[in-house]
């Protein structure tokens, strides 16, 4: 199988209306470091969108597309399932370096369940690994990046399913309780089973996905605290790759109580129920989820029982069963853009590609793309 492709179908556009570079002049944006990850909720930055919180967003969403870019998808490849690059190279080799980002660790994982389709293609078994696929990788904000955001970014990025059109497979999935420690907090059962399988007779998961971000987070909070730094984690994935995101926020809440915490996703499902959420509120994790409307995946699980029933709490009593999603929503919308074409194309909903377009030319909900969009409409393979 090809990789995913990067784009939405796009209508034919004169060469000249391309707009270069394809990034967003930087800015120091030191003065707005907390607010921009999250303290104040994004309230006043989102509508209008303020444009440094939109140029962090691209940026974020650009490392959560590195988790694709680089996967060997290859089904004939014997190293299908791992990354094509060393972690040294990984940002050099997908045009990532001048981020200001250095790759510190590759995380694997596995499942130990039987997955429904729409996710067990993430979990390969007839590869370089029997076990074991590439999910992601943790980075860290170089001096100079550190001083132009105003403080050491940690940031975790994981990778989403393949296919978009395999979410149809498992529309509403089990809820499963995190643990005695955890109340009544439950989370969708695939996604918990992909954070925490580990064995001891595999060669890349003898530790877990779980324990081998945190393992990574703590000693990167730890080292650049003792050198008198403030450190920040920010957590990114894509579809699947943001439902792990929250999972990974939230340990890392509970484990360092003390760290600013937030979550910037792209296309991804609810995670789990009411008190999933209101455990994350209470530790002050920050979330903001950037859904396209016409896109199907963020609908998911609990397509029929979700949030919108909790209008019925008042009959029902507290229903720990029903998901919900956490965070505040920046949603988009396919028809905002000229460039993009207009029916229905789930897969092009869905592409990350499609996000990251739409979120460079978003102004507020209420005007039109902005004609000075900085991000290169040639990603969105655009046929002249």
């Amino acid at each position: 199988m090809p990789p995913p492709p990067r784009s939405c179908r796009t209508t034919k556009a004169n060469p000249q209306d391309r707009r270069s570079p394809t990034e967003s002049p930087k800015e120091d944006v030191s003065s707005l470091c907390s607010e921009l990850h999250g303290s104040g909720d994004w309230s006043h930055l989102l509508n209008p969108l303020h444009r440094w919180l939109r140029r962090e967003i691209v940026k974020y969403g650009e490392f959560a597309q590195a988790t694709y870019d680089a996967f060997d998808f290859n089904p004939f490849s014997e190293y299908c399932g791992s990354c094509l690059y060393n972690r040294r190279r990984l940002f050099d080799n997908l045009g990532l370096a001048k981020n200001g980002y250095n790759v510190t660790k590759y995380i694997y994982a596995m499942s130990h369940i039987e997955l429904p389709r729409w996710l067990e293609r993430s979990i390969r078994a007839d590869t370089w690994s029997e076990d074991s696929n590439w999910m992601g990788y943790v980075a860290v904000s170089d001096d100079t990046e550190s001083r132009r955001i105003g403080c050491r970014d940690i940031v975790v990025a994981w990778r989403g399913t393949i296919a978009p059109a395999e979410w149809f497979e498992d529309l509403q999935g089990k809820l499963e309780p995190l643990g005695s420690d955890h109340g009544d907090v439950k989370v969708e059962h695939g996604f918990l089973s992909i954070y925490t399988s580990k064995s001891d007779a595999t060669r890349y998961n003898k530790s877990s996905a779980s324990e081998q971000v945190m393992e990574e987070i703590k000693h990167l909070v730890s080292f650049y605290r003792e050198k008198g730094e403030q450190v920040s984690l920010t957590v990114t994935g894509h579809s699947l790759g943001g439902a792990l995101a929250l999972l990974n926020a939230y340990e890392a809440a509970s484990a360092i109580p003390d760290l600013p915490v937030s979550v910037i996703s792209f296309g991804a499902p609810r995670v789990g129920n009411i008190a999933f959420g209101e455990k994350l509120k209470e530790m002050e994790v920050k979330a903001l989820r950037v859904a396209v409307k016409q896109d199907v995946v963020p609908k998911m699980p609990g397509i029929l029982f979700n949030e919108g029933i909790k209008k019925f709490e008042n009959v029902t009593g507290t229903l720990d069963w029903v998901y919900t999603h956490f965070g505040l929503e920046l949603e988009l919308d396919v028809r905002s853009s000229p460039y993009l074409k207009r029916g229905l194309d789930v897969g092009g909903f869905h592409n990350l590609e499609t996000y990251l377009h739409l979120v460079d030319g978003y102004l507020s909900s209420d005007t039109e793309f902005r004609l000075d969009a900085r991000r290169d409409v040639a990603l969105l393979h655009i046929e002249l």
